[in-house]
């Protein structure tokens, strides 16, 4: 199994700033340095949403309650669906997304992470996505995952699935503990695009000789900016954008499974951040009340 070996911050011309945490990967018998493959974590590579299914964790270990997730999630849902295209979404989002990990330790944040993905991750990874990552590394090319989700979570996955790394939300630390707010911008839409070409610039990878994989339309930048894309349990606008580029298309859902895990999804990737904020701030309150 692969282990953990370092984190990389980097700013590009725009200001984007990408995390990449890297696994010590197995060595392929005949690496190619020039390719790599590029996933996106939520219903692409598990079902759900995976800082929905840490908030759960978190919620199991009294951190916060389950009805504070869902009523705070809630609110944030319907906040998503009135009003996605007013300027202030992403901005909000954003001063959102880590403030929950304000004062927590590292250590402490990554042991979370690798307790809760072996109780609740582990068992909603696609084995339909684990096995495509797995022939680009037999292939002897490198497999990082692509997440908005805290770059340590990724970290964690990466490397319980014995994969090259991961690309994530960067949180500021001082002295080993976090700060709430994040270095550079939310790893969502075209910062993924951007930091897909900073490591692949770092790393001397050929993006037209690399694939990437994701679910969403919002990913579009990011497939478009490789060689491959590929539409993985596509949404309906990727899938239209798929058939129309002639990408490939996988869907490893099927029926009423794939209508249970869109709640989850669509209800915590930027949304349950603000559930486990107020939450844990309810819960904060509770233990010096």
């Amino acid at each position: 199994m692969a282990r953990n070996r370092k984190v990389t911050v980097s700013t590009d011309a725009h200001g984007h700033t990408a995390g990449w945490a890297e696994a010590e990967p197995s060595a392929p018998a005949r690496p190619d340095p020039a390719a790599a493959a590029f996933f996106d974590v939520d219903n692409t590579m598990m079902q759900g949403a995976s800082i929905y299914w840490f908030a759960r964790g978190l919620a199991a270990r009294n951190y916060f309650t389950t009805s504070d997730l869902a009523r705070f999630a809630w609110g944030q849902l319907r906040f998503r669906l009135l009003a996605t295209e007013h300027p202030g979404d992403m901005s909000r989002a954003r001063e959102a997304a880590l403030a929950f990990v304000e004062g927590w330790r590292v250590q402490d944040v990554e042991r979370l992470a690798e307790e809760i993905f072996d109780e609740l991750m582990a068992p909603r990874i696609w084995d339909g996505t684990r096995r495509l990552a797995q022939r680009h590394l037999d292939a002897g090319e490198r497999v990082w995952l692509v997440s908005a989700a805290p770059v340590e979570i990724g970290r964690v996955m990466a490397a319980r699935l014995g994969l090259t790394g991961a690309i994530g939300t960067v949180a500021e630390v001082v002295d080993g503990a976090y700060t709430g707010r994040l270095v550079g911008d939310l790893m969502h839409g075209p910062a993924k695009a951007d930091a897909v070409r900073q490591l692949a610039a770092v790393e001397g990878l050929e993006l037209d000789r690399c694939s990437a994989y994701s679910d969403s339309a919002n990913d579009l930048p990011m497939l478009s900016t490789v060689g491959r894309g590929v539409a993985v349990n596509p949404d309906g606008t990727l899938l239209r954008e798929a058939r129309q580029r002639g990408w490939e298309v996988r869907d490893f859902r099927t029926g009423r499974r794939a209508v249970k895990i869109a709640v989850p999804s669509t209800a915590a990737a930027g949304l349950v951040a603000g559930a486990v904020t107020a939450g844990l701030a309810l819960h904060r309150r509770r233990r010096t009340g």
